[in-house]
């Protein structure tokens, strides 16, 4: 997955940095209209615990019956500088392989061993709605992003969710909804209780975008979040003023107050080529950045020249996510039987 998203990152890279980037666009209001997702259908799911994709079933190593659920929220996916469109079209052929051959396999895959995992297709917005230049009608085309994530998490608690405690996991664009979702239906609310941990990650989130919800500090603490955005070894973004700094920065392989792990402490990478590269990087927390060391895989000239992991924010801690994940839901019915 590394080499694949080099393009994607260094667009993500001029729009947060605030580099010029030409669209071509429709004012919002003008975009083609996209077929709503009707989540009773399974079509407008790319996971259900029922319905594994092929790409995703190779992953799952526990088949006992799960007790906890995972709602899960990719990234943005659709960066074309010549697609005039705000927002995903959910029907499209591409775009749905595109979801499952790439979020779905190499990082919602994380969580398919602690619960039922389940992840809506959703007409997601365009990567430039991170470029301030299209302020405007970017909040529009994220507000209807986010307006699919709110039905199916609503029909997901009322049909499948069965009083179950809960994971809220995301990445980049869908950690921006999973902020919004966790205020409006979790936070100070009596689904509170039910939720295990949120995995919110590569996007900034401090510890004042939630009332009651808290940063975890230890590896089996749970009801709260944990966060990090991931760069190389002694780089900073061009806008680590705002986009990186006073975020919540996690350590996503001690789970603690670490502030350096070295490579035996790390559980393992997973690559594009889906083998697992164990005790492989070195961290360093910085305020809002965790700093890696570039990773020793096949290939890795690329990751030498490039400043943010970004698109590996998961797959670089995959393994360490996946046991912490299930370390988390066991100790969440330990407290709570």
């Amino acid at each position: 997955m590394f080499k694949r998203n080099l393009l994607s990152v260094y667009i993500l890279l001029s729009l947060i940095t605030g580099c010029s980037i030409s669209y071509n666009t429709y004012d919002f209001e003008d975009s083609p209209q996209i077929k709503i997702p009707d989540y009773s259908n399974s079509n407008s799911w790319a996971v259900l615990p029922n319905n594994l994709p092929n790409e995703i079933s190779i992953f799952k190593n526990d088949t006992n019956e799960k007790k906890a659920d995972v709602f899960f929220i990719y990234p943005t996916l659709i960066d074309a500088k010549n697609q005039k469109e705000w927002n995903s079209d959910i029907w499209n052929k591409e775009i749905r392989k595109d979801v499952i051959e790439r979020p779905v396999k190499y990082q919602a895959s994380a969580w398919l061993d602690s619960g039922n995992l389940y992840v809506p297709f959703y007409r997601q917005a365009h990567i430039r709605v991170f470029n301030e230049k299209f302020q405007e009608d970017g909040k529009k085309a994220l507000d209807l992003a986010y307006s699919d994530i709110r039905e199916a998490f609503i029909y997901y608690l009322e049909n499948f969710n069965n009083n179950k405690p809960f994971i809220i996991a995301s990445h980049s664009q869908g950690t921006v909804h999973a902020k919004k979702l966790i205020s409006e239906f979790i936070d100070g609310k009596e689904l509170q209780d039910k939720l295990i941990a949120a995995y919110l990650i590569g996007i900034k989130v401090t510890e004042d975008d939630f009332l009651n919800l808290k940063p975890m500090i230890s590896a089996d603490e749970v009801g709260g979040f944990v966060s990090w955005n991931s760069y190389k070894f002694n780089k900073f973004p061009r806008n680590y003023e705002n986009w990186y700094k006073g975020g919540v920065t996690t350590n996503p392989i001690t789970w603690d107050n670490s502030k350096k792990t070295n490579k035996k402490s790390h559980k393992g990478i997973l690559y594009r080529d889906l083998n697992i590269f164990p005790n492989n990087i070195n961290i360093k927390l910085i305020d809002g950045i965790v700093w890696s060391s570039v990773p020793d895989v096949p290939g890795n000239f690329f990751l030498k020249m490039i400043r943010s992991y970004h698109f590996a924010d998961i797959n670089l801690f995959w393994v360490d996510i996946k046991e912490n994940a299930k370390l988390r839901v066991n100790q969440w019915f330990k407290k709570n039987n």
